[in-house]
């Protein structure tokens, strides 16, 4: 029984980190420009400028944004998959 305890304290404490690094990725921005061409993003990879030939190409920025959220949602539903094993394991 305590070495459940242990493990679920641990894996608090991971997702704390976990957390923490998100929250600083989502701070820090990146700017690549090469040519006619500049983009901007987050650490944790939302695309906030582009720009081509000195022109913003906002709608670009928008739908680039929602494929990188559903392919994050993908990926989510993996992940969920994964850890339905953890958690049986947990209940053991």
């Amino acid at each position: 029984m305590f070495d459940k305890l242990k493990q679920l304290a641990e894996l608090k404490k991971m997702r704390d980190q976990v957390m923490q690094i998100q929250k600083a990725l989502a701070e820090e921005q990146i700017e690549v420009e090469e040519g006619e061409i500049k983009v901007v993003i987050t650490g944790d990879q939302k695309i906030l400028e582009i720009e081509i030939e000195g022109e913003k190409k906002d709608r670009l920025v928008d739908v680039l944004n929602k494929a990188i959220k559903r392919s994050r949602e993908v990926a989510a539903g993996k992940l969920q998959e994964v850890s339905g094993d953890l958690t049986s394991f947990f209940k053991k």
